[in-house]
């Protein structure tokens, strides 16, 4: 991270293991695949280690899966419902995916998986069309409905319909870009105040007192980054649990 590398080349996608090499298609092992693998590895880890040690008395560790586990349980219960509980395996784990993503990132030399919207549009896209098929699956032909406002007139009823459409298919790119755009303004922004900082540390004399001064500021992104990478974890999950409710009882 403090190297004189341009800010956005921590972005970078770097093939490791190529295995398909041919003219019209490629497909390799990359840094992002390697970090999405120690991602699901850690949170694995973490569960498998606490499962059979859980003590009255907790430890630290024990403490933080307890917490994170009674908070997803408290937004699944208040955004969904009752009807939502058999979806909270799947929140604890999309919250915790998406944690220990953005905050691994924050760690020099690490790659931010989330930085890149291909991964946050394949990942929100898989959402939506799971959503959606909860939805038919659950109202059948009645789930149209969710795009008709109650008491529409009946002329009004085709444009209705393709403004509520639109908005809802809005869905898919609002939870993508939001993460996206979050995470890769916060990295940028920190990797050029510390490329400065570096910059008047090398170039002695007086500047290497001056320094300190964006060091101190890098220390404060860092504490503003390690909120952000929070709180967009808890934005795109609460954002998934309120599509949920949709899904399950066809409310506005």
């Amino acid at each position: 991270m403090f190297t004189h590398s341009a800010p956005l080349e921590q972005f970078e996608i770097i093939p490791i293991i190529s295995i398909i090499a041919l003219p019209t298609f490629y497909l390799a092992i990359t840094n992002s695949t390697i970090f999405i693998l120690i991602i699901l590895s850690l949170f694995c880890t973490l569960l498998n280690i606490i499962k059979p040690n859980i003590k009255i008395i907790p430890t630290r560790w024990q403490s933080l899966i307890e917490e994170i586990y009674l908070f997803c349980k408290d937004l699944v219960e208040t955004s969904i419902g009752v009807q939502g509980t058999k979806f909270f395996p799947f929140i604890f784990f999309l919250f915790s995916f998406l944690l220990i993503s953005n905050l691994i990132g924050l760690i020099p030399y690490s790659f931010t998986i989330t930085s890149h919207v291909f991964i946050t549009f394949g990942l929100s896209l898989t959402l939506f069309l799971g959503i959606n098929i909860i939805a038919i699956k659950k109202h059948k032909l009645h789930f149209f409905g969710f795009f008709i406002p109650n008491g529409t007139p009946m002329a009004l009823i085709p444009m209705f319909f393709i403004i509520e459409f639109a908005s809802y298919l809005a869905r898919v790119f609002s939870l993508a870009i939001r993460l996206f755009a979050n995470m890769v303004s916060g990295h940028t922004l920190l990797k050029i105040i510390a490329g400065f900082a570096w910059t008047m540390l090398s170039l002695g004399g007086v500047w290497t007192i001056l320094h300190i001064f964006p060091l101190l500021l890098v220390i404060a992104v860092t504490g503003l980054e390690l909120g952000i990478a929070s709180l967009q974890a808890y934005v795109f999950t609460i954002l998934v649990c309120l599509y949920l409710n949709d899904a399950i009882h066809l409310a506005h």
